[in-house]
């Protein structure tokens, strides 16, 4: 199954639904809660950002902010503008591009006032809808069912190309101290992803298709969670709560673009190989990384997204021989979101930088709250 079903119309999901004696009005219907899942889930990536014991309010808001902008920018977009049926298939894409959004600003957050999310989220859209184009229209055969290119790498290198156009390094020197209670929000929303998850990798697929995507996204995570802890106790003899959290979740990542296409063995080695990728990167890339870019990548999107999600892309090319387009998707994915990430960066970078980054109180009146608190 190709991801060119997120142009499926209600009579295609119907003809679709037949074989298997699901009416289309029940296919869609199970549509619609997928998509109520992917909502749910975006709320839970705001979460699983909240790690800095002082920036958990903010994260919040901030994720409100630019869900407010994206999705019905793009929805208008998507139907005003190229003339699509304003439909449940509409609903989700919509999402898919403002949790995307919620994925790439946590590559930038605390680097702009919160106001300026709302430019930036202006800036995202047209360049997200134009790389969507270019993966499913301008090229042909483009494998990718579950949004390993077009989210999770979309994500990482367009959050990191606005990141080198807005140059804000003053926020790597800002504390990130964390406390049992911020990383414990983190430890929550990594687990309800993980359950989660198939309905985000299923939610454009026919009705035939979700029972086995379902088994090969779990297969694929409980490898991450197997590799990651394996690869962290070797390495360290200790367990970094906050590379486990978020690498566990690199399986789902990866399995994106084959979800319908993998056996299950296949599946569980793809997210062996994404847990492992992500932990690598998490351990030895990140630092190495911001230390010569001179940039913070202030929740790591690189390593759980942007790693993850081009192995996830180049898999079917490997395992499934799809078409060279399928190469030219990774790569031109990572070209047209640093290069659109950077004009945005450059555009946010007119604008004053925050004088309070990292920090609830850039955005709320904590000062007098926090003088009472008992350290």
């Amino acid at each position: 199954m190709r991801f060119s079903t997120i142009s499926s119309s209600p009579e295609l999901i119907a003809a679709a639904a037949e074989p298997t004696g699901v009416s289309g009005e029940t296919a869609q219907l199970f549509q619609f809660h997928r998509g109520q899942d992917v909502f749910f889930m975006l709320m839970l990536v705001a979460f699983l950002m909240m790690f800095i014991r002082r920036f958990e309010w903010g994260v919040a808001l901030t994720t409100l902010l630019v869900l407010a902008v994206s999705w019905p920018l793009y929805l208008i977009g998507y139907t005003e503008i190229l003339g699509n049926e304003l439909d449940i298939d509409a609903v989700i894409l919509g999402v898919f591009a403002s949790i995307t959004l919620v994925i790439a600003i946590g590559v930038f957050l605390g680097h702009l006032s919160t106001i300026h999310f709302i430019l930036a989220s202006v800036l995202f859209v047209p360049a997200y809808m134009a790389n969507e184009w270019f993966l499913f229209g301008f090229l042909d055969g483009v494998l990718d069912s579950g949004g390993s290119i077009l989210v999770h790498m979309f994500a990482a290198y367009w959050g990191w190309g606005v990141i080198l156009g807005l140059r804000n390094r003053r926020v790597s020197e800002v504390p990130q101290a964390t406390s049992v209670h911020s990383v414990s929000f983190v430890w929550l929303a990594s687990m309800l992803l993980f359950v989660l998850w198939p309905s985000f990798v299923t939610a454009l697929l026919p009705p035939e298709a979700i029972i086995p995507g379902m088994i090969n996204t779990y297969l694929a995570l409980t490898a991450s969670v197997l590799i990651t802890y394996v690869l962290l106790w070797a390495l360290k003899r200790t367990i970094d709560p906050l590379v486990y959290t978020y690498a566990i979740l690199a399986g789902g990542v990866a399995i994106g673009a084959s979800v319908d296409l993998a056996s299950p063995l296949q599946s569980w080695i793809i997210g062996l190989l994404g847990g492992a990728a992500s932990t690598l990167c998490f351990v030895y890339v990140h630092d190495w990384l911001c230390r010569k870019t001179g940039v913070l990548d202030t929740m790591g999107v690189h390593n759980l997204h942007g790693v993850p999600g081009i192995l996830g892309g180049l898999v079917p090319l490997v395992l499934f021989g799809a078409p060279l387009d399928q190469l030219w998707a990774v790569l031109g994915t990572l070209v047209i979101g640093l290069v659109t990430g950077v004009v945005a960066g450059l555009i946010l970078r007119l604008f004053p930088k925050p004088d309070r980054m990292l920090d609830d109180a850039e955005s709320f009146p904590l000062d007098d709250v926090r003088a009472t608190e008992v350290p």
